[in-house]
């Protein structure tokens, strides 16, 4: 599994290792998976595709969802996909709850429950605002941060949290953490956000806008910025602006997920034994479980 925060070098890596070991790559990032949104989830190029076997890259249209239920499902299946064909798995990705859901078990709701919770997810969903909140606040809940999302999460806790469920994977894991120094780390953040804008980022922010709203990627970091100035009320510039500043919070916040939750060791990919450090940990793992 290779962890680590957004524009740290986690595809290319993923490549070079997959084609070293014999390996093939499970895409672990939330995004990746819808169709048609090529640049701002930073998905693999097509040359990189075609250089490394890939999966769960462009499995759900834009109105669909996608959940940490829906990835470990799926990623389990790619595995033992993989592992039937005498390869590698390896994931790649830096959304933390997916990644931590694969290995530790999902947390919320077993199978039994899934259809359930996804009826009530979609009920949840055409509530307007202040209906939604209505019932949180009928609930007794309290949230740290007032968005539709934590509390639709929250009223599916508090409707199927009796029948929480943590199964582990029974599967050995080695996590690589990539990691950069602070700056460096903002500073190819930045570079990213740029090489997207003139690849076509502004396209693919406006189709999710004007077609697809209210869908799950529209919320995702590099499109919902750009929203309001489709709607007049934000300069070009800010809105790139917010997209940098917004990416550049995310990494803290995805390398706090990492460390804290998952207790991952990070490897500094400007080291000058970086590769020398992988190649090591990942001859260990493999002679280990051979």
């Amino acid at each position: 599994m290779i962890a680590g925060p957004t524009a740290v070098g986690k595809t290319a890596l993923s490549i070079e290792l997959a084609q070293q070991y014999g390996g093939e790559l499970i895409n672990g990032d939330s995004q990746q998976v819808y169709r048609g949104v090529e640049i701002g989830t930073a998905k693999a190029t097509a040359a990189e595709q075609a250089a490394a076997q890939h999966h769960l890259i462009d499995v759900r249209d834009l109105s669909e969802t996608f959940s940490a239920y829906d990835f470990v499902q799926a990623a389990n299946q790619a595995i033992k996909t993989i592992l039937a064909r005498g390869k590698v798995p390896i994931i790649v990705g830096g959304t933390g709850l997916y990644l931590q859901s694969l290995i530790e078990g999902y947390h919320l709701g077993g199978s039994g429950q899934h259809e359930q919770m996804r009826a009530l997810r979609e009920v949840l969903a055409q509530l307007t605002d202040a209906q939604l909140f209505d019932k949180v606040a009928e609930q007794g809940i309290t949230l740290a941060e007032p968005n539709r999302r934590r509390a639709i999460r929250a009223l599916e806790i508090a409707t199927y949290g009796e029948q929480l469920e943590n199964q582990a994977s029974s599967d050995e894991f080695l996590i690589l953490g990539l990691n950069a120094e602070r700056q460096v780390l903002y500073s190819r953040i930045n570079q990213r956000v740029d090489e997207m804008m003139a690849a076509g980022l502004l396209a693919e922010a406006r189709l999710l806008h004007e077609q697809f709203r209210e869908s799950q990627v529209a919320r995702a970091i590099g499109y919902k910025e750009f929203f309001p100035y489709f709607d007049g009320r934000l300069s070009l510039e800010a809105a790139v602006e917010a997209v940098k500043r917004n990416s550049r919070r995310y990494s803290k916040r995805q390398l706090t997920w990492f460390k804290n939750r998952m207790a991952v060791d990070f490897e500094d990919v400007l080291a000058a034994d970086f590769k020398i450090r992988v190649t090591q940990k990942i001859e260990r793992f493999l002679n280990d479980n051979n």
